[in-house]
């Protein structure tokens, strides 16, 4: 089953690495992981998307939840929320294709940010379905390069 942990931690060397050795102790593989600062520059924010079930799961956040300086760590998984990651993609194109593309960048709200003799280059940011099927759309074009930022999440409501 897909997870979405989501843990504040102390803004400082080294706590990534702890954390992915941690993943590494429980022979789970990430699949995406984002970490950046959070409203306070002495605090980050690092959401992880991994395979697992529930009961590595509650093991895994209890683990997290103990490392001093770990301030918080949510299962998303349980919760509603909201994700979103930014997809930057090269396109080979040619005189032919380049209004099938823009259709297809129009389509995903996808944004053109460089171009060449022979390739496109846009940027789009939505949940990880979107992507994926921006990504689907454009294979048969010939991707020339890809990059992922990684999952990015926020629980809905107040909490």
């Amino acid at each position: 089953m897909k997870h979405t942990i989501s843990a504040l931690a102390s803004n400082r060397p080294g706590v990534l690495a702890d954390m992915a050795l941690m993943f590494k102790r429980h022979n789970l593989n990430i699949r995406s992981l984002a970490a950046g600062e959070t409203e306070n520059p002495d605090i980050s924010r690092i959401v992880i998307s991994l395979d697992g079930d529930s009961e590595e799961m509650e093991r895994l956040t209890r683990e997290l939840a103990a490392m001093d300086v770990v301030i918080q760590v949510d299962d998303l998984a349980r919760r509603e929320f909201v994700d979103r990651e930014l997809l930057m993609v090269k396109v080979r194109m040619d005189r032919e294709s380049l209004s099938q593309l823009m259709q297809i960048f129009e389509v995903f709200r996808a944004s053109v940010v460089g171009m060449g003799q022979e390739s496109i280059t846009v940027e789009m940011a939505g949940d990880q379905e979107r992507v994926e099927g921006l990504i689907k759309l454009l294979k048969p074009f010939g991707i020339k390069s890809l990059c992922r930022s990684g999952m990015i999440a926020l629980k809905r409501g107040d909490d």
